[in-house]
């Protein structure tokens, strides 16, 4: 259980830093580049501590890597300006739908 908290944090820590290598203008902005070194750094951390709460690593990077695919999607989508459209949503939802599959069937080890 403990396991899945942290790869749900790690993954949407993902996010941040995704979005703020977005504003860091090619890591150009010292304070963005700062921001999106951190938050890298803590989303590495949490999936360190889920994989070692038993979480199967093919799993753990899986989910976390879905978290922040779909997570930044979202927030391309309602803030950037990204496209929206039928086929990106429901392709997203399938990464969704894996990431929940995954969480469902994966046995902690240990």
């Amino acid at each position: 259980m403990k396991g899945n908290l942290y790869i749900t944090i790690g993954g949407l820590l993902e996010v941040v830093w995704a979005v703020s290598i977005s504003y860091s203008g090619g890591f150009t902005d010292p304070l963005w580049s700062i921001v999106a070194l951190v938050f890298i750094a803590l989303s590495m951390v949490m999936l360190s501590k889920a994989i070692g709460a038993g979480v199967p690593l093919g799993t753990a990077y899986a989910v976390w890597t879905g978290i922040g695919a779909a997570g930044t999607f979202v927030y391309g989508i309602l803030f950037m300006g990204d496209p929206f459209g039928i086929l990106r949503v429901l392709f997203a939802g399938m990464i969704i739908a894996g990431i929940i599959g995954l969480q469902k069937t994966s046995q902690p080890i240990g």
